[in-house]
């Protein structure tokens, strides 16, 4: 399976502080934003991973990630000139999918809880069996996200976007996992009234072929998507506070890697090497020293 980041987008919501760099490269309490969507696919076993964003924030892009091989990754980037929905990047990147299954998460979102791994499997080898798995949340305003309802027997319904009346108060997150067909239905899509090709849309179309999962995220569950200050700051203060009672860290890929096997003890060594100095490197150090911390 592989794996796209959309981190495109001109972060309006959060100008100033997006005016000369991307939302997603800006920092969640000790990280790199890009880092959680990043290691959620890692968790989900993706290693082959297409990083799409915007002519002005390519570099830095692959300054700050640059192949992937550091952690047993490999990472290509895309250019999505203008804004045109996140079902855009299906468009762009049908030759990266070429095919196969895979999975999309936005860039400005944190995915966390217990259990989550297994959620992710169980969306993968969905995928890989021919459908799509999408991750509903609840919110209290509900107006902002897709929405998606449900019968008695738990079994989605409808889905709409941005609804002046939901249905319900589960919100389609940004994480989605997809069969090989995705590419033509994306293709095929036609504009929105706001120009843009709408995910939502995608995910109606597998709805009506009685081919779309909905794997519904509750209690014990945090989803945070992050596009205005205040969300922002939500996020890096949810961070935090795990981070500082646990002792342990959210989204550290080189934890991650070593975890999933995609990086030896030699790998960790040298990430440790990379970030020495620093709170990170002492972490990975420890990490090192003890093995899986948590």
């Amino acid at each position: 399976m592989k794996g796209i980041v959309l981190a495109g987008g001109a972060g309006t919501r959060l100008h100033p502080m997006t005016a000369v760099t991307s939302k997603q490269l800006m920092p969640v309490y000790d990280k790199p934003l890009i880092y959680y969507p990043l290691t959620t696919l890692m968790l989900a076993g993706v290693r082959e991973i297409l990083i799409v964003t915007t002519p002005r924030d390519l570099s830095a892009f692959q300054s700050l990630l640059s192949d992937g091989s550091q952690w047993g990754l490999s990472l290509s980037y895309l250019v999505q000139p203008t804004p045109g929905g996140i079902a855009q990047a299906y468009v762009l990147g049908a030759d990266f999918v070429a095919g196969g299954p895979s999975a999309l998460v936005l860039g400005d979102n944190l995915f966390h809880g217990d259990g989550l791994v297994e959620r992710l499997n169980s969306a993968v080898r969905a995928a890989e069996g021919g459908g799509a798995t999408v991750f509903a949340h609840q919110v209290r305003d509900p107006e902002r996200y897709g929405v998606v309802d449900f019968d008695s027997a738990g079994r989605a319904t409808s889905i709409e976007e941005k609804p002046p009346k939901p249905r319900s108060n589960w919100a389609v997150t940004g994480l989605y996992l997809y069969d090989a067909e995705v590419v033509e239905i994306a293709a095929n899509l036609k504009p929105s009234s706001r120009g843009e090709l709408e995910i939502t849309d995608v995910n109606r179309a597998y709805l009506d072929r009685g081919r779309l999962a909905v794997e519904r995220l509750g209690r014990g569950f945090a989803w945070l998507d992050t596009g205005t200050p205040e969300s922002l700051l939500d996020a890096a203060l949810f961070v935090r506070t795990l981070e500082q009672r646990q002792g342990v860290k959210i989204a550290c890929p080189e934890e991650v890697a070593h975890h999933m096997g995609f990086i030896d003890e030699a790998g960790l060594e040298a990430a440790v090497a990379r970030t020495a100095g620093s709170d990170y490197g002492r972490y990975l150090a420890r990490y090192l020293e003890f093995g899986r911390i948590g």
